[in-house]
């Protein structure tokens, strides 16, 4: 994906790859690779590694192009950005960190987002993404950003969704334990929900109800075992939420499967 002079590239090995040399040119640039599966490296000589990144790692550097490698199953997004994103004092810096970073999850939600939504956008748009992906990626450098900036809502409320969809079953999952996450307050997160028109609560609620209708249609759990399941206070308080969201209690709901399935 390119957003104007801002390049996104996901790379998948389904086995070991090794540069045959060091590119030339692009050399007053940004790259920032951040490692999902396996591990990166990168260095002078294809003999010689000067940096390794595993999985879980995002590695900032800025300068020419080195030689790179990946074992087998190894996931990298790489994203190449000018120079003039950082500060004077960070060029020429290299910087590995977590990619469970707040700044590296807005980062990466933000471009999530840009890469479903980019063909639908118009110039202004287009123009928006780009700023606020360079901000971002200027947060990751600095790991700091400034979470009163309205450009950031979106990639907020995106970052704090992914980090929700993966601990629907957690009971300690509230709008709390995500600001305390992406490090902002929790008025700082509702206030990026609120301006996508929805609450963080309501949320993770409707999403874990959704989760409680796909386990009713593959399989036959009962009411009390999917509110204890997916956090609900008890069984009457998730059927009534239920019945709110889909016009149906869970065992109509289930019946109406069967019924379906019988035809």
């Amino acid at each position: 994906m390119k957003v104007r002079d801002v390049a996104v590239t996901d790379l998948d090995s389904a086995s070991d790859i090794r540069t045959a040399g060091t590119p030339y040119g692009y050399d007053d640039q940004v790259r920032i690779y951040v490692v999902r599966r396996g591990t990166w490296t990168l260095g002078v000589s294809p003999d010689r590694n000067e940096y390794s990144v595993s999985a879980g790692q995002f590695l900032l550097r800025h300068g020419r192009p080195l030689h790179f490698g990946a074992g087998p199953d190894t996931t990298v997004r790489i994203l190449t950005l000018p120079s003039v994103m950082l500060e004077p004092r960070l060029r020429n810096r290299s910087i590995i960190g977590s990619g469970d970073s707040a700044e590296m999850r807005l980062l990466m939600a933000h471009t999530n987002t840009v890469h479903a939504t980019l063909a639908d956008l118009g110039p202004a748009g287009v123009h928006a993404a780009r700023g606020a992906m360079v901000e971002l990626a200027k947060a990751v450098a600095t790991g700091w950003f400034d979470d009163a900036e309205p450009g950031l809502r979106p990639a907020l409320a995106q970052a704090a969704k992914a980090l929700a969809d993966g601990r629907l079953a957690d009971p300690a999952l509230s709008p709390a334990m995500l600001a305390r996450e992406l490090n902002v307050s929790v008025r700082t997160l509702q206030r990026a929900f609120t301006a996508a028109g929805e609450s963080v609560t309501s949320y993770i609620r409707d999403r874990r109800l959704e989760e409680a209708r796909l386990a009713l249609a593959s399989g036959r759990p009962t009411a009390t075992e999917l509110a204890a399941y997916w956090q609900f206070s008890d069984s009457s308080h998730f059927i009534r939420a239920f019945k709110k969201r889909y016009g149906q209690t869970p065992g109509e709901y289930a019946r109406s499967l069967g019924a379906a399935g019988s035809r």
